[in-house]
């Protein structure tokens, strides 16, 4: 949230820790809202992974985009990043207690999308093929 927006809050009467709260869950929740985000915590759901085992099960990420992910998550404390003292060096990530609590979450997401995507899917299709039914909306909006 800007500067601006903060001030407009408190000019509104919200409270500082208020306006501090909102701004943090507006921050998290483009983090979590993030396509990589969801699906390098889900990878790494299963345990921890070096790098390129991570990039492998992550599809479609690119290695730079893995790595600002991964940058954030732990800045977050969502993910530890461990070096190993080796030759050649290893480089584990793992989730934290807190990036555990947060998979869950994700699970139930998850479990949601998979329960209700044959209806999701009819719904689209409905609504793709009738276009003109939903003139508020312009196609491929």
């Amino acid at each position: 949230m800007t500067r601006f927006r903060g001030a407009e809050l408190a000019q509104r009467g919200i409270t500082p820790d208020c306006v501090q709260t909102i701004e943090l869950v507006r921050d998290v929740l483009a983090r979590v809202g993030d396509k990589w985000t969801l699906l390098t915590i889900t990878a790494l759901a299963s345990g921890a992974l070096r790098f390129t085992a991570l990039h492998e099960q992550v599809a479609g990420i690119s290695q730079r985009m893995l790595s600002q992910t991964l940058r954030a998550l732990t800045r977050d404390g969502l993910v530890t990043r461990t070096a190993y003292p080796e030759v050649p060096p290893r480089v584990e990530y793992a989730l934290t207690p807190l990036g555990r609590s947060l998979s869950e979450a994700v699970d139930g997401l998850v479990l949601w999308v998979r329960d209700h995507q044959r209806d999701i899917a009819r719904n689209r299709d409905e609504f793709d093929q009738a276009p003109a039914a939903n003139p508020a909306v312009p196609p491929h909006a």
